[in-house]
């Protein structure tokens, strides 16, 4: 017990950063988040745990085990935006020893590799900004590394919860995760019976499939046959083939993956230790972190949809192979084993030093001005402790990297997120939406709606949508109505006519009496 609490200390403190300032500093910011947390609390007003819905409609773009979790928490705590928040952080901290176990048992003599694993994945921006995001990715994550560990037990039951929990988090994919690196075990499980093998592979994905049809088919009854059509099939098949957001191309990943991993992508020891990768194949450990992450990577890169984040749930098993081959290199203390990631933080903080007087120049938002100069100086401060002199202890090297891409990774998104203002604050415009509901005002949104008001707002009330093409007849139904309306570049002249602004990320928002939009609708109707 007293080597496990040992164990956390050491990288406790890096990951109550990730979670509390976070949580301290900013609100939900829109669209992710706001979405997904509407989509709880509109399973909190009306009851339904079956089947989510967004605005009032039936919402089939993800499974309901993040609403159900968020719910549960309010349940306990109350309504509340700090909960919601915090469940990425409880599976990030779970997906930190899951993957320190994971290391001892493919390495169970070099005791030093489950050591430095937490610090590894803390040493990269993408473990870092999504540890703090109230998305699926994390619990996904989590459950998937849940699903190694059973594989590599042959935990044919702990498998089969792993699978449906992760269906239950964000659908079938959770099997494109798993199944390459569970099919390829010719090439790294010694085994006298492989029929027993696969038969018992096959069980546990039939074990998963039933838990995850405990909520679908129900939900499938409920929900109507869209509903049906979209859970079973629509929504993953056409990301696989055709993806309707997101798509990119298939060497995207290829390009952005070295930005997910910074700083360690520009960390030299990793490359140093990656060219060692072809002397340690024969090591089973290797071999398997090999098959688990490249299938991965080769498999979402075919995929239409391409996010960095879809990358997570595998991230690990790199991260693995980078620690096994970091513990058996020789890696001296040279000053600039770290200077190119130092170098590169040093200029993001002249960036941001200068940016706020480029505002004149450039057609960049108006509160880059509000860019504060400590900051910059952080930046900077924290860019020239990587150049600066090197412990003698690799372990000291590690932690020093991963305590400064902690800083780094929450400097910049809150400094933004500060600096723009009300630009990804909603709850003021949110509360004024509420005022107006709860005052009997029919108030309806211009263009496509997301959810961001409705948890902000605590609105009890469905938002009606309408566009261009259906404002004017809208309108006429409704005369002493109000609009929320957008303000880019086609509409800007609008906003003299607003009872209420505030910036919306690169534009404005506001909330205008439909009577000033009817005697102007005519002129922006096509």
């Amino acid at each position: 017990m007293q080597r496990i609490i040992q164990f956390f200390e050491e990288w406790t403190g890096l990951w109550l950063l990730l979670i509390l300032i976070p949580i301290v500093s900013r609100t939900l910011i829109q669209i992710d988040e706001t979405r997904y947390v509407t989509v709880a609390w509109e399973m909190w007003i009306h009851g339904n745990w079956l089947v989510p819905s967004l605005n009032g409609e039936a919402y089939h773009h993800k499974p309901p085990l993040l609403f159900w979790l968020i719910n549960l928490g309010w349940t306990v705590f109350g309504v509340n935006e700090w909960w919601p928040r915090l469940i990425p952080g409880l599976f990030s901290l779970g997906s930190l020893f899951l993957t320190a176990r994971i290391a001892k048992l493919l390495w169970p003599k070099q005791p030093r590799i489950a050591r430095w694993v937490p610090f590894i994945l803390l040493s990269s921006f993408l473990w870092c900004i999504f540890t703090s995001i109230t998305m699926f990715d994390m619990l996904l994550t989590f459950f998937n590394l849940l699903g190694i560990i059973a594989i590599l037990q042959q935990r044919w039951g702990l498998l089969g919860i792993a699978i449906g929990l992760g269906v239950l988090t964000k659908g079938p994919v959770i099997l494109l995760n798993l199944l390459p690196i569970a099919l390829l075990a010719p090439w790294w499980l010694c085994t006298n019976s492989f029929t027993k093998y696969y038969l018992s592979l096959i069980a546990s994905i039939i074990i998963g499939t039933l838990i995850a049809l405990t909520w679908a088919i129900p939900a499938g009854i409920v929900g109507g046959a869209e509903y049906q059509q979209a859970i079973f099939f629509g929504q993953t098949a056409n990301r696989l083939i055709n993806s309707f957001a997101h798509s990119q191309p298939i060497w995207w990943y290829l390009v952005w993956f070295p930005l997910a991993l910074f700083p360690l992508s520009f960390w030299i020891p990793v490359w140093r230790s990656l060219l060692q990768l072809p002397k340690y194949w024969n090591d089973r450990g290797v071999r398997f972190c090999v098959m688990w992450f490249v299938p991965v990577f080769i498999s979402f890169s075919l995929v239409s949809g391409k996010q960095l984040h879809y990358l997570l749930p595998s991230f690990p098993a790199f991260v693995l192979l980078i620690a096994y081959l970091l513990e058996k290199i020789s890696i001296p203390k040279q000053r600039w084993n770290a200077a190119l990631p130092g170098i590169i933080i040093i200029l993001l903080g002249f960036i941001f030093l200068i940016t706020p007087y480029l505002l004149s120049m450039t057609r960049l938002p108006n509160w880059v001005e509000n860019i504060p100069l400590p900051v910059a100086i952080a930046l900077i401060v924290l860019g020239g402790i990587l150049l600066g002199r090197q412990s003698p202890n690799f372990k000291r090297r590690l932690f020093a990297l991963s305590t400064v891409t902690v800083l780094v990774s929450l400097l910049v998104p809150l400094t933004i997120i500060q600096a723009g203002g009300q630009a990804y604050d909603l709850r003021e415009i949110s509360k004024q939406i509420n005022i107006l509901q709860q005052s009997d005002i029919t108030i309806a949104n211009f263009g496509e709606y997301y959810g961001e008001y409705h948890f902000l707002g605590r609105l009890q009330n469905n938002l009606p949508v309408v566009d261009e093409y259906d404002i004017c007849p809208w309108l006429i139904k409704h005369p002493d109505s109000k609009l929320i309306v957008y303000f880019s570049r086609d509409y800007k002249d609008l906003m003299q006519y607003a009872d209420y602004v505030q910036a919306y990320r690169s534009k404005y928002v506001g909330i205008i009496d439909g009577q000033f939009i009817h005697s102007v609708c005519v002129k922006i109707m096509p």
